[in-house]
């Protein structure tokens, strides 16, 4: 009775903390279901008292079964690796370099692009212009109230800064006569 209640309150607790929020609750959490599911595996090959199971010593219908000893050691050994494993992932989960908005992170970035990468056509509209175009088109996305000097991206210069800054790489112009421009070229209009 013992191991079960024990069982129990490690299962509770753990899912408590797998659904609560941040990593290192998320990694105890597991780590607890874990040994749940160990004392689980130990109990259900131990109906009652067992001598070991060691052949030279013991009868063997005395003996306790030996495979569910083996598949906790086996479990102990995966779960401390999980865990290891998770846990670098927290440590360097905070240093992720993707950013979700390009432009508000990086100004002077969004300033040099703008006026050197793209065309006219393409270069930043007024926020103002942009939710009425969104509107106009039935789009339901939600837009904060725009300044006058607010500019918003197209979606497809959005995509290439984000690509730009996650590669570390810095935009350049590409010669309208070099080989890698007539490559986008060719690859554009092959998409449309």
């Amino acid at each position: 009775m013992i191991i079960a209640i024990t069982i129990g309150v490690l299962t509770a607790g753990g899912v408590f903390l797998v659904l609560q929020r941040g990593m290192v609750r998320l990694i105890l959490g597991m780590t607890l279901i874990g040994h749940a599911t160990n004392l689980t595996l130990l109990a259900a090959g131990i109906g009652a008292w067992r001598s070991e199971p060691i052949m030279s010593g013991t009868n063997p219908q005395d003996a306790a079964d030996p495979l569910p000893q083996a598949f906790v050691l086996t479990a102990i050994v995966i779960s401390m690796a999980t865990t290891a494993f998770m846990l670098a992932l927290a440590a360097l989960g905070r240093s992720d370099d993707t950013l979700s908005d390009p432009v508000k992170e990086f100004p002077d970035l969004f300033a040099a692009f703008k006026d050197s990468v793209w065309s006219t056509e393409e270069k930043s509209v007024p926020a103002k212009k942009k939710v009425a175009q969104d509107q106009a088109k039935g789009s339901q996305e939600e837009h904060d109230t725009p300044t006058d000097d607010a500019y918003v991206l197209p979606d497809h210069v959005t995509h290439e800064v984000t690509a730009l800054q996650t590669m570390g790489r810095s935009a350049r112009r590409i010669s309208t006569d070099s080989n890698q421009y007539q490559r986008r070229q060719q690859r554009e209009e092959g998409i449309e």
